[in-house]
């Protein structure tokens, strides 16, 4: 009977083209759309950056020394035009008005410093909110610093390795696997339980409230069928369609290292195919399914309750981001998987997909955090059936 009534709501589900959309086209278009637009943006920006003219104001560069050092500089690092100003504040003036793109200003004393082989203090002005300009202005001082320093070491017969005793490298054992995974560990969690919550709300809502508004909630709780059985039965729509929303998303991500300009790095290609194995897959999923029921059991009682559609919406709308907000934790260094955050509802989760990914995640963790959702996924389905029992929910 359970199945039956699974197999009726899914099917009146499935015709509902709102929410098709947050089960099956949202999910796999977000990841290829969001990470096209980003590529697509940042090489434009790249691109613009790097072939933009940058206008450099030099002030106090009486020699022109440093105005053949910078036109010396190859093209390749962007175009550039040196322009020469008298004084600094006019100088500023023009970086403020955009007239200019870099200022360099020389001090007055350069010739003395030099001559007795003191440090000189060169200032670049800049506006660094605009893209690009941060980027240029180190690569131009970097070049006029390596050449001080070499003309200093010729003066004194020296060569680099003389002033140079010792290098320190510094080796990163942690593997690529792991490191991919701090990275991307942090963004998918995130959005495969948003995508877990958005595919649970709208069937909640018009399996519950929906029916109530229709009035055929009534006609339903009149057959010979356990109010409990009526329950699970929806729930179990509700489950599944958050679950599938939560898959798609990660079909999306997989559509979109496999089919986008991703798939030109080949060895971060390697490590993201080790990543997405079936053990991968399967253990994510089911930290996911205890934490889609809970989020079920949590919208349910709300959408008995309401009485119109609008109101459960309003209602649940607000509580997506109470739930998704700790999936941020993520983003956050230094916050590890132990046994103080394993209690804690949603970022257990998001924490354990971090190790998950990262390949370091321990079976006693894995283990516990399931246990501990499936405890609160079981007493959010009991409040739902204290909730679903009122007669007063059922006939408001």
């Amino acid at each position: 009977m359970i199945f039956r009534i699974f197999r009726k709501e899914l099917l009146d589900t499935l015709r509902d083209r709102r929410t098709l959309m947050t089960m099956l086209v949202i999910p796999i278009l977000v990841f290829p759309i969001t990470l096209n637009v980003f590529v697509a943006v940042s090489e434009s920006f790249e691109e613009s950056a790097s072939s933009k003219t940058m206008k450099i104001g030099i002030v106090g560069d009486h020699n022109k020394n440093y105005t053949r050092q910078l036109e010396q500089i190859p093209e390749a690092v962007g175009p550039k035009k040196i322009i020469v100003f008298k004084d600094s504040l006019t100088l500023r003036k023009a970086i403020e008005a955009d007239r200019i793109q870099l200022g360099l200003i020389i001090p007055t004393n350069e010739s003395t410093l030099r001559a007795k082989q003191q440090t000189i203090a060169l200032n670049w002005l800049l506006d660094a909110s605009e893209v690009g300009r941060s980027e240029r202005a180190n690569l131009y001082g970097s070049s006029l610093q390596a050449n001080a320093e070499k003309e200093r070491l010729r003066k004194l017969g020296l060569r680099a390795e003389q002033i140079k005793p010792m290098t320190i490298q510094t080796i990163n054992c942690a593997s690529d696997k792991k490191m991919v995974g701090q990275l991307a560990g942090g963004i998918l969690p995130y959005i495969f339980i948003a995508f877990g919550f958005i595919g649970c709300m709208y069937p909640a809502i018009d399996l519950f409230t929906g029916e109530k508004e229709r009035g055929t909630l009534e006609t339903l709780l009149t057959v010979p069928v356990g109010r409990w059985k009526i329950l699970i039965g929806k729930m179990l729509v509700v489950v599944s369609s958050g679950m599938l929303a939560a898959s798609c998303s990660l079909l999306g991500l997989f559509i979109s290292i496999e089919f986008l300009d991703l798939a030109q790095n080949k060895e971060l290609l390697e490590v993201i195919h080790g990543i997405l194995t079936p053990y991968f897959i399967g253990s994510m999923l089911a930290l996911l399914l205890p934490l889609v029921i809970f989020f079920a059991g949590l919208m349910i009682p709300i959408a008995i309750y309401a009485k119109s559609f609008k109101e459960a919406q309003s209602i649940i709308t607000p509580l997506n981001i109470v739930m998704v907000l700790p999936a941020m934790v993520g983003f956050f260094p230094g916050i590890e998987l132990n046994l103080n955050t394993t209690l804690i509802p949603v970022v257990n989760v998001v924490l354990a997909t971090k190790e998950l990914i990262a390949g370091t995640l321990s079976l006693s963790y894995f283990l516990s955090v399931f246990g501990i959702m499936c405890l609160l996924a079981l007493l959010s389905v009991l409040i739902s059936y204290k909730q679903f029992g009122k007669e007063s929910n059922i006939l408001s």
